[in-house]
């Protein structure tokens, strides 16, 4: 490349000697060598630097086809030209190795501050379910003969709990670790968003606690997509707007076909982000400031992955007076129920 680059800028030079002169051509090829200390390491570089200045002395310099050189002036200048592309070059691919080495040192300096955030989300996210989990088990068995049904209840409702939230967070860290390996590939079939919808519904922990508004759409087509991913995504979605709401609020899902895309909208009156965490929601562990305990900040990046998987876009807005809605658009094919039998 190093060779070419010469070879190509001389010859360009040498059609249009007649207008630029020897002196500019000096200049023409001084440019190419700082070009290819850009892109290439120190030997090409060299290389291009040392075959400019011979080509420049042998087809430009006065004599023609000769290294010798008449004029003072014109060996002072070709020994300055030499001179001068190999400093160039040689800081060049400096201030590449300096830009490198900073461009490493804060990737390394993320990577560290990445891990300290997961290692201390897991530490309360994994550990309280654990902590649950071990001692509702402890009371079960050291005071059976004690518990009254109620109570054992209770220890069985708090049980399923744990367990249900360790399953979320274990979950989530296996879904990103898909995302991030590129390993996750969708598998389109035709899907009921209707019945994904009541069915993700039906089985949300915080349904007692927030108001869920859901109308099916008797009209809705099918869709064609990853039913899976979608479930996922729905799912993060309202368990996100119920964990981070208060108690009481109204969380609305709704389903349309827009111009064969399934649009999927996950509203909430609760009190909304500030412009701020709404540009980092997306950002994986951020939590904003003074969320509620509970969650690794995983969900919506999740939500992000695999949307994005499928093709599809994901945004969030604000509603006046407040609360938050988030719009995901998803590409597919269509069709109706008696159609689809048909075929």
């Amino acid at each position: 490349m190093a060779v070419f680059t010469v070879v190509i800028t001389a010859l360009m030079c040498w059609i249009a000697q007649g207008i630029i002169g020897y002196r500019l051509t000096a200049l023409v090829l001084l440019l190419a060598v700082s070009l290819l200390a850009m892109v290439l390491r120190m030997g090409p570089v060299m290389t291009g630097a040392t075959l400019s200045a011979l080509i420049w002395n042998f087809f430009f310099i006065p004599p023609l086809f000769t290294f010798h050189i008449g004029g003072t002036e014109d060996a002072l200048m070709f020994l300055l030209y030499f001179m001068v592309a190999t400093v160039n070059a040689v800081l060049s691919i400096r201030i590449r190795e300096a830009e490198r080495r900073a461009r490493d040192k804060e990737e390394k300096e993320k990577a560290i501050a990445l891990y300290n955030t997961v290692l201390s989300s897991l530490s309360h996210e994994l550990r309280t379910p654990i902590a649950a989990i071990v001692g509702a088990t402890d009371a079960m068995r050291n005071d059976r003969s004690v518990l009254t049904e109620e109570q054992r209840s209770d220890l069985l409702a708090t049980l399923e709990e744990a367990g249900a939230r360790l399953d979320r967070q274990v979950g989530n860290l296996l879904h990103m670790g898909r995302l991030e390996s590129g390993m996750l590939e969708p598998k389109a079939d035709w899907c009921d968003v209707n019945e994904l919808i009541g069915r993700v519904l039906a089985g949300l922990e915080h349904a007692d606690t927030h108001r869920m508004v859901f109308s099916p759409d008797g009209d809705l087509p099918l869709f064609k997509l990853d039913g899976g991913l979608l479930e996922h995504v729905v799912h993060n979605l309202v368990h996100n707007g119920s964990t981070h709401t208060p108690p009481g609020t109204t969380i609305t899902v709704d389903v349309r076909s827009d111009r064969g895309d399934c649009v999927l909208r996950v509203s909430d009156d609760g009190p909304g982000m500030s412009a701020t965490d709404r540009a980092l929601a997306f950002e994986k562990f951020h939590r904003a400031p003074g969320a509620r305990a509970g969650g690794t900040g995983l969900g919506l990046s999740i939500v992000k992955g695999f949307t994005e998987a499928m093709g599809g876009t994901v945004a969030m807005e604000a509603l006046a007076p407040q609360g938050l809605r988030f719009t995901v658009r998803v590409p597919a094919l269509t069709t109706h129920l008696g159609r689809l039998n048909h075929e």
